[in-house]
């Protein structure tokens, strides 16, 4: 026969004097219950009359105690005793005096494995409880460890309550509580209270520590009073009280704040004097001053002297010289210490993985962002609404806004709130994308979030509004924020004076600038500078001075855009002896050129053929650390080009390489043309003023596949071997011009050198395919670009599935739909159409622009919408993917029936007959998705021209999804 285990799972530990002492019955108990086949055990029944209730709960607890030790023992990783498992546990010891000692123990644990501040008020509550009913109350050891616990947590008011208990329990502090109250109130930098404290030392017979003063050191410093702390650091040796390195550090952490580095660093260099050596924290603290104030140098060489004298960089040091080298736009160097960092297996935090994502997302380089967010989620570290936010940001400022929309989708899944800053991302990406209506509905998004827009969110609109000449609208916007309760900032108005000087209107901008005044907005240099160019741009060079002037006499300093300003008009006009003289000034002043003023200059020269002062511009500015960009490269490339020296041009193309910066299209451009001119001998160099960037519109126009392989194998002679950018500019260009086999050929030609083609590729190739109608290839470039991992545009998208139902191959037009709802996969979104066309809520674009009125291809979309992306679309709450969501927060597909419906006539004369309608709106949500759908009649000028038939269309989708207060809440 099998024999039965014991009863009690768990031995009492070898260590007797560990366990609280026992009753013999009990003890006798414990040790039959131990063995194996208890039950028949021959000493169980003669005690079976002696056992009583109390002695069975005994042993209880004992064995809840046993297995609480050795499980803690036992250090399970994801084990770990929380404060309700000990408060539990103390429940079931307290009411036998045994455990009273074991109960003491798992008291002070019990403080100890707070967590969080709402950990800590639990276990403040509980212990108030035993104490109340089990008279279990607080030692002296006890009051000091939850003291400390509530001072982790910042809880000063339940603290202060603790402390007051204390006095009534007549427990007197000592020394260690009352450092702990003082030390509490400096965290927070509230000196006064702390000295209050500190007084009470000296009162109860005791005198102050090294950690009494070290505290107070940290309050001043908190409290941003440097002085006060340094008066405390002084005092202490005077007091007997030793100096230590928290002591040093605090202070030189107080210096560092108040910008006083070259005291910091005197006081780390005096800290042997005390026999203290600086520790990790000491030199982060000094490595953070010196990256803040700009001296990266120093910075590093605190950073290497940490090693050589044993202290070695923990992960906040590393992240702090991270963070410095991604805002200088040194984002390569801030991943090799990234490496370093992971090779010395130090744990990065998210804060360091967020510093690097946004150093790539503002450099433009998203896919190097991606590849450290893959990087953190492989290292177990997860992203924070903060990754995201720099993420969405970088697709958006590239104008990907259907990225950024993905991984709104992806933020959302993860129950990550999107903010403010997430929203006027979004918004501005759309703006950017000269998509306003979408970005007018991530508005009503936003708002539905239980958000506010905000000043940034209208300067957004406003800027882009101006930018795009839609100069009414955006005042218009202007004059409705009074009534949205936001007063318009500087970024406002000076967009909107921008704008108007652009198109001419400078009596307007004039009005505007005065308007700016009188409602309190001061004028920064950027809105000065918007009237200085529309004054040069007039001709009025001198009343364009007057006004730099003037704006000099309202504190405002001159920037490197306002010389480039009145330097560019005056090399416009030729008058470089002037301009010379200008840029002589504003060296003079202490104010350092960019490249926009060089460039001015390089332009001037290449102009008028005087391509020697023009590499002696580039030199210089090499010199002074600036880098060339695109543009200024490119001039020196035509520049060449019209000299007939086309070997010097390319060797312009090598140092562009090298340099890594990007050819543009109009770099490209350039070198064809005078590729193709050197073939005919029909050289023509022509020297003037006027932008030559307007003469080569021919070029894509004209350019064949022969002369695209004579330029890679010119790139190639020169040692600038032709890479993606390069086939996506020519490939790009060609598209534009509707070449789209020579664009073909290309394509194909960089497959076979194994160069993967670009997204931006495929969206050329698919957009030229789909406007000479030629479907067939382009759902072929599609499905290829899905394959390799990219996401479709939804310009792309509706441009090939409207042009194959066009077509009537309303069978391949499904395929592809179907491939689009499929394409995002389960590590984006749960559907790709929640990127392309759920979120920017134009889906029903693929209807109404393309087939209006044909209900049965609008039924099939809806149908199709239905099946494949139910999970995208349905009850998913707070996830905002239904497609009138800037409407109601319910899902309405039957939207997109009701879009094919569309007519000619009166709106709010049909739009009432729905409200008739009381087929299951018993329900208050069900009236709500109801009401939504007159509401979007009234406000979207929906026109039902065939009512019965969206009647038909709701009824279905409620009868698919029945309305519950669950659905749609």
């Amino acid at each position: 026969m099998r024999r039965k285990p014991p009863i009690l799972l768990l031995q009492r530990s070898s260590s007797a004097a560990s366990e609280p002492p026992l009753d013999r019955l009990t003890s006798q108990l414990l040790s039959i219950l131990s063995q194996p086949n208890w039950q028949k055990h021959p000493s169980l029944k003669p005690l079976i009359p002696s056992i009583s209730p109390s002695h069975v709960s005994s042993l209880f607890s004992l064995n809840a105690l046993s297995f609480f030790r050795w499980i803690s023992l036992k250090k399970r990783p994801h084990l770990i005793h929380t404060v309700h498992s000990h408060s539990r546990l103390l429940s079931l010891l307290l009411p036998f005096p045994s455990f009273l000692p074991a109960a003491h123990t798992l008291r002070i644990s019990m403080i100890n494995s707070s967590s969080s501040a709402s950990d800590a008020l639990f276990v403040l509550r509980g212990l108030r409880s035993l104490a109340a009913l089990h008279n279990f109350n607080l030692t002296l050891r006890s009051y000091n460890f939850l003291l400390m616990s509530l001072s982790k947590f910042s809880l000063l008011d339940d603290l202060k309550s603790v402390y007051l208990d204390m006095l009534r329990d007549s427990v007197a502090p000592n020394l260690h509580t009352l450092n702990t109250m003082v030390n509490a109130y400096c965290k927070l930098g509230n000196v006064a209270e702390a000295e209050l404290y500190f007084s009470k030392i000296a009162a109860a017979g005791l005198r102050p520590d090294t950690f009494s003063y070290t505290s107070l050191i940290l309050g001043h410093c908190r409290n941003k009073d440097a002085d006060s702390a340094y008066r405390v650091f002084r005092e202490m040796p005077k007091k007997g009280c030793p100096r230590n390195e928290v002591s040093y550090t605090n202070l030189i952490h107080g210096l560092c704040e108040a910008d006083r580095i070259g005291e910091a660093v005197e006081l780390f260099c005096q800290m042997g004097e005390d026999k203290c050596e600086p520790t990790v924290r000491t030199y982060t603290v000094l490595v953070s001053a010196f990256c803040r104030l700009g001296n990266k140098s120093e910075a590093m060489k605190l950073f290497e002297e940490m090693a050589e004298k044993g202290c070695q960089p923990n992960a906040h040091t590393y992240t702090v010289l991270i963070d410095s080298m991604c805002k200088d736009y040194k984002v390569d160097e801030a991943r090799k210490l990234l490496n370093k960092m992971l090779k010395k297996r130090l744990v990065p935090t998210v804060v360091t993985y967020n510093a690097l994502i946004d150093g790539y997302c503002k450099e433009g380089k998203v896919e190097a962002a991606m590849d450290i967010k893959a990087l953190m989620e492989s290292n177990k570290c997860s992203p924070n609404a903060r990754t995201y936010n720099e993420l969405i940001f970088g697709f958006c400022k590239r104008k990907d806004v259907n990225q950024a929309m993905a991984l709104l989708a992806k933020m959302l899944n993860l129950k990550l709130e999107p903010s403010v800053i997430t929203y006027n991302s979004l918004i501005n990406g759309h703006c950017k994308a000269g998509d306003f209506n979408c970005a007018y509905r991530l508005v009503n998004l936003m708002k539905d979030s239980g958000l506010v827009p905000d000043q940034w969110t209208y300067s957004v609109f406003i800027d882009s509004l101006c930018k795009g000449g839609r100069l009414e609208e955006a005042y218009a916007q202007l004059d409705s924020l009074k009534d949205k309760g936001v007063k318009p900032n500087e970024v406002i108005f000076t967009a909107l004076i921008d704008g108007y000087c652009k198109v001419g209107k400078f009596n307007d901008a004039h009005a505007l600038f005065d308007r700016m005044l009188t409602e309190g907005c001061v004028p920064n240099t950027c809105t000065y500078n918007a009237l200085v160019d529309a004054l040069c741009k007039e001709g009025k060079l001198q009343d364009a001075i007057l006004l730099v002037e003037k704006m000099l006499s309202t504190g405002q300093m001159h920037t490197p855009y306002t010389y480039s300003i009145l330097i560019k008009h005056m090399l416009k006009e030729g008058d470089f002896s002037h301009a010379h003289r200008l840029f002589n000034e504003m060296v003079c002043s202490g104010s350092q050129p960019d490249v926009f003023i060089y460039t001015s200059f390089i332009h001037a020269y290449c102009s008028i053929g005087d391509i020697e002062e023009a590499e002696k511009l580039m030199v210089k500015m090499s010199e002074e650390g600036i880098r060339a960009d695109s543009l200024t490269y490119t001039l020196l490339i035509n520049t060449y080009g019209r000299l007939g020296l086309l070997d010097s041009a390319f060797g312009v193309l090598k140092r562009m390489f090298d340099a890594c910066c990007d050819p543009s299209h109009y770099t490209y451009s350039f070198l064809i043309k005078h590729l193709s001119l050197s073939k005919t001998n029909a050289n023509i160099v022509r020297f003037d003023l006027a932008s030559n960037f307007t003469d080569i519109s021919d070029v894509w126009k004209t350019m064949d596949y022969q002369i695209a392989l004579e330029l890679f194998e010119k790139m190639v002679v020169h040692g600038c071997a032709p890479n993606g950018n390069t086939y996506e500019k020519l490939i790009t260009g060609l598209c534009k011009e509707g070449r789209l086999e020579v664009a073909q050929r290309l394509y194909v030609h960089m497959k076979d050198r194994r160069i993967s083609p670009s997204q931006d590729i495929y969206h050329s190739l698919i957009n030229c395919c789909c406007q000479l109608q030629v479907y067939g290839e382009a759902a072929i470039l599609l499905d290829t670009m899905i394959e390799v991992g990219y996401l479709p545009t939804l310009e792309s998208s509706k441009l090939l599935v409207c042009g194959l139902f066009n077509e009537d191959n309303i069978e391949k037009a499904k395929a592809i739909f179907c491939s689009l709802l499929r394409c995002g996969g389960s590590s984006t979104t749960p559907s790709h159409l929640c990127s392309i066309l759920s979120y920017r809520l134009r889906s029903h674009a693929l209807v109404t622009e393309r087939c209006p009125g044909n209900f049965t291809k609008a039924k099939w979309l809806e149908t199709t919408l239905w099946h494949a992306g139910r999970d995208a679309y349905f009850v998913k709450k707070n996830s905002f993917v239904s497609l009138p969501a800037c409407l109601s927060k319910c899902v309405n597909l039957w939207w997109l029936d009701l879009e094919g419906c569309r007519n000619s006539g009166a709106p709010t004369k049909r739009a009432p007959q729905l409200q008739h309608k009381d087929v299951r709106m018993k329900t208050c949500e069900g009236a709500q998705l109801y009401g939504s759908l007159v509401r979007m009649c009234l406000e979207e000028n929906v026109f039902i021209g065939d009512l019965d038939y969206a009647r038909k269309v709701f009824d279905e989708v409620l009868d698919r999804n029945p309305v519950s207060s669950t659905s749609w809440t």
